[in-house]
């Protein structure tokens, strides 16, 4: 029988890769849950800086991030913003279906 992996260390790792974190962000985001992507927020915060280090350099309390990115967390706009400039994750908005949105304006 195999050894049991840790799937939290193995998620860290993966999300050491700036794609892989996009990608991660992303797909937390299209679920449509701020849990779901505030928690995937605060993994991408642990792998690529540690919660320490991105409380330093976010000028953020350690204990406020930690709360701001639980499940019960509310962090306003401008720290979503930081927080993923901290890790050099920009946000961008893009059109859903662009090609069918314009069909039904013609």
């Amino acid at each position: 029988m195999k050894p049991a992996r840790d799937y939290y260390e193995d998620l860290l790792r993966d999300l050491r890769n700036p794609e892989e974190a996009a990608a991660y962000l992303n797909a937390a985001l299209e679920a449509g849950d701020q849990k779901a992507f505030l928690m995937a927020l605060r993994n991408v915060l642990a792998a690529r800086l540690g919660m320490t280090k991105a409380a330093r350099k976010t000028k953020m309390n350690r204990v406020s991030l930690y709360k701001m990115l639980s499940p019960d967390g509310n962090p306003g706009f401008e720290n979503i913003l930081r927080l993923l400039r901290s890790v050099g994750i920009c946000f961008r908005v893009t059109p859903e279906d662009w090609g069918k949105d314009r069909k039904k304006a013609a």
